[in-house]
């Protein structure tokens, strides 16, 4: 499962903490950690992973 769906799943009251940490098999520093990742890099990451190509040049000059 994405880690960013478990953490979702977590800010949105579906699972505990500790199950979040579970689930993604990280003890509660390390998801500490993963929780305080910046907005900006979040959604730059799942942007980049909707949109592959979005960055390339058109090759069909």
């Amino acid at each position: 499962m994405d880690k960013r769906q478990v953490i979702t799943a977590y800010r949105r009251g579906f699972v505990s903490l500790h199950e979040c940490a579970q689930i993604l098999g990280v003890d509660l520093n390390q998801l500490s950690r993963l929780m305080e990742e910046p907005q900006s890099a979040r959604e730059h990451s799942q942007s980049a992973k909707e949109h592959p190509h979005k960055d390339r040049q058109s090759v069909n000059s």
